[in-house]
């Protein structure tokens, strides 16, 4: 009987331990991204110089590990120290958009009527726009800019934050814990902000993380077409469309900032999945 129970949990265990292992990979990986994003700048100050004579080395050359872009610039310091660019800007898009998603969806699921109404409407006329064409739109009439690109983001991304943080507060909204918490005559905010919100904060961890996600997929793609980081700043998306004319000269310019995008998008994925789960173990555990 003890084998046959087993052979039964075999399966299950091999999964977890395939998705242990697959956790931890990608805690590497943000690891080691985090690493570049603090120090990449440090370590190559001078990552977007020039040197013509250079130009076009292919990977492995003496100093160069990654080769040159056909203005002569290193690929390996130009993908180190791009990581900034790439990953500050969407980390800014995930926490403000769920600050906004915070303080209306909490207020909109609590206190309903009209102010449940506007807020809902609100994120209805958001979520119609596309994200990428209205960035697109808005960044070619005010300019563009870095971080005018964050800020239009965050106002993008807020709708699905909004409805997701709304949804929980109602959920929480009926249970015995809050009549009794306004039997005790609490005040709103007290009872919003002290006692529903932090039941949410599973759903609230894990958009934001997803959100993170979505935004490094988002910014890559503004800047591959020329909005959001000017010119002269490392980035990887920057880099894609920098360097897709030398795709068959230096393939690496191309492919490592266009892996690195894809790997680090999928880890904060798994992790915030992964973060998610073990809160919501706890949770039923307390």
């Amino acid at each position: 009987m003890t084998a046959a129970i087993d052979l039964l949990a075999a399966p299950t265990r091999r999964r977890r331990r395939r998705k242990s292992v697959t956790v931890v990979f990608a805690l590497v990986v943000l690891a080691v991204t985090a690493f570049a994003v603090v120090f990449g700048g440090i370590l190559y100050p001078d990552a977007m110089r020039q040197d013509i004579l250079s130009g076009l080395l292919p990977p492995g050359t003496p100093g160069h590990l990654l080769g040159t872009d056909e203005l002569g610039r290193d690929v390996w310091a130009m993908t180190v120290a791009g990581a900034a660019s790439a990953l500050i800007g969407p980390l800014c898009v995930a926490l403000g958009s769920m600050a906004l998603g915070i303080v209306l969806g909490t207020l909109a699921g609590y206190e309903r009527g009209w102010l449940d109404v506007v807020v809902s409407r609100w994120t209805d006329l958001l979520l119609a726009l596309p994200v990428l064409l209205a960035a697109i739109v808005v960044s070619g009439v005010f300019g563009g800019g870095y971080w005018v690109t964050v800020g239009l983001l965050i106002l993008l991304f807020s709708p699905s934050d909004i409805r997701i943080v709304r949804a929980g507060v109602l959920e929480q909204s009926a249970r015995p814990y809050i009549e009794a918490a306004r039997m005790l005559s609490l005040s709103r905010w007290r009872v919003m902000f002290r006692h529903i919100l932090p039941n949410v904060s599973t759903l609230v961890l894990t958009n934001v993380m997803l959100n993170v996600a979505f935004a490094i997929v988002a910014f890559s793609s503004l800047s591959f077409l020329g909005v959001g980081v000017p010119p002269g700043i490392p980035d990887w998306g920057r880099q894609l469309t920098d360097n897709r004319a030398i795709m068959f000269d230096n393939p690496a310019a191309v492919v490592v900032p266009a892996v690195l995008i894809i790997l680090v998008a999928s880890a904060v994925n798994l992790v915030g999945d992964w973060a998610g789960q073990r809160l919501s173990q706890v949770g039923k555990t307390l």
